[in-house]
């Protein structure tokens, strides 16, 4: 799953008319409605208020819309863009100031195109890993030794505590568990035990 790093905003200006386009992370379809009622607040005396999301883990919902402008000229190639960077939980909104000057349709696929794809680059991408918690337990002894072991495998300690016994615990990218537990039963000969913890995710840049 990938979406933008951040929300951002970046600005074109081509034959006199300025584009302004906003970009936000959303999770759900009401967040993105939220969003792009609020651009369109902000930018009420905007000539057009044009919009894009997709939402969903895999991208199941997509939407846009044109406010206006000829049919297809503006809000599916904005949803282009985000569909060919396999983006998900992501709005779009492109606020077009109208400079005098006609693009026709060509030139506008063009601009809202642009200024999309480079507030992406602006604000960067990311892919969304599900990953497990995964508490190790042992013995003080072993602990010390697995956690400079752990500091030096793709599988970093996110977190310690000493009681009877030492729990470390390690952020485990989902698909990666298996290899982790095999990893352990090597490092630790054995003698080191594992709890599941929580599910998330995490950003890892692309």
């Amino acid at each position: 799953m990938r979406t933008i790093k951040q929300g951002g905003v970046h600005e074109l200006e081509i034959r006199r008319s300025r584009f302004v386009c906003a970009l936000a992370r959303v999770t759900t379809e009401a967040q993105a409605q939220e969003f792009v009622a609020g651009r369109r607040r902000t930018h009420r005396d905007a000539t057009h208020n044009c919009t894009a999301y997709i939402v969903g883990e895999h991208g199941d919902l997509t939407r846009s819309n044109d406010d206006g402008e000829p049919g297809g000229t503006a809000g599916r190639p904005m949803l282009e863009v985000l569909a060919r960077r396999h983006l998900t939980g992501t709005v779009a909104v492109v606020s077009r100031y109208f400079g005098g000057v006609k693009l026709g349709a060509g030139g506008l696929v063009r601009a809202y195109g642009q200024v999309v794809a480079e507030t992406v680059d602006h604000v960067g991408m990311v892919e969304r890993r599900a990953v497990i918690t995964v508490t190790v337990v042992a013995d003080h002894a072993l602990a010390g030794r697995l956690s400079r072991d752990l500091h030096a495998s793709p599988y970093a300690p996110a977190g310690a505590r000493y009681g009877r016994e030492a729990e470390i615990d390690v952020v485990v990218p989902e698909e990666e568990l298996a290899a982790f537990e095999a990893w352990l039963a090597a490092a630790g000969g054995g003698r080191a035990r594992t709890r599941r913890g929580a599910s998330g995710h995490i950003d890892v840049p692309i």
